[in-house]
């Protein structure tokens, strides 16, 4: 399964990544706004973690994940429990 997480903490990338392969998941992670968000090809979980994240960079992985068959979570907390929580639901279920 191939997630890829906007937003978050600059620091918790790792924590991230770790965790995304707990769960047997391949992972990019875009904690800012960039022109690579803008490719971040067609994951089958956007994550988005609304609280570090600017309307416009919502608005652009959105825009990104419009025309295919990706889910979307969005969680208000950037931390690693809340990341748990969506792969929980979203990684055994996929």
């Amino acid at each position: 399964m191939s997630v890829v997480i906007v937003g978050g903490n600059e620091c918790m990338v790792r924590e991230y990544m770790e965790l995304c392969k707990a769960y047997d998941c391949k992972a990019k992670i875009y904690p800012k706004m960039c022109r690579g968000l803008q490719n971040m090809g067609s994951p089958d979980l956007l994550v988005l973690f609304t609280n570090t994240m600017s309307h416009k960079m919502i608005k652009c992985a959105l825009e990104g994940a419009k025309n295919q068959s990706t889910r979307v979570e969005r969680s208000h907390s950037s931390s690693k429990a809340a990341l748990k929580s969506i792969l929980d639901r979203c990684a055994v279920s996929a």
